[in-house]
């Protein structure tokens, strides 16, 4: 699994379109997700795509998360996410700033309102999640 700072070197130079193209290729690597998974409870609310995470503790006490989303920049977006934090102790995903960690990518003056709105929510179920696990 590629690293926020690998990807951040090959996005840095690349034009809007190839940005797209990557985000989507992201997605497209993401961890099939089963559709008995896709719940309203597993549902980010307040994004305009639909968007599930899913949580699975691991037995070394790692999180890791399952993601899917019936848009491909959108999927592309929460795989980007799911790279600052996946495979974590919880503690680890409380400490980390997932915004200041996206910001090279500067997603809100790369995509449109739209497809950023979102984003907030979905970093905020992983923290809830991993708080959850954390006080557990």
């Amino acid at each position: 699994m590629q690293t926020l700072a690998d990807l951040e070197s090959d996005y840095s130079f690349l034009d809007a379109d190839d940005r797209y193209r990557l985000l989507i290729d992201l997605g497209r690597e993401l961890e099939p997700m089963p559709d008995a998974l896709k719940t309203d409870a597993t549902l980010v609310r307040g994004c305009s795509a639909s968007v599930w995470v899913y949580p699975m503790a691991k037995d070394d006490g790692m999180l890791h998360f399952l993601a899917d989303s019936n848009a491909a920049i959108t999927k592309g977006i929460i795989a980007l996410v799911l790279l600052a934090v996946q495979d974590q102790p919880a503690a680890t995903i409380l400490a980390t700033d997932i915004p200041t960690e996206l910001a090279p990518f500067d997603l809100k003056n790369q995509l449109s309102s739209n497809r950023t709105q979102g984003i907030p929510n979905m970093i905020a179920l992983i923290r809830e999640t991993a708080a959850r696990y954390a006080n557990a």
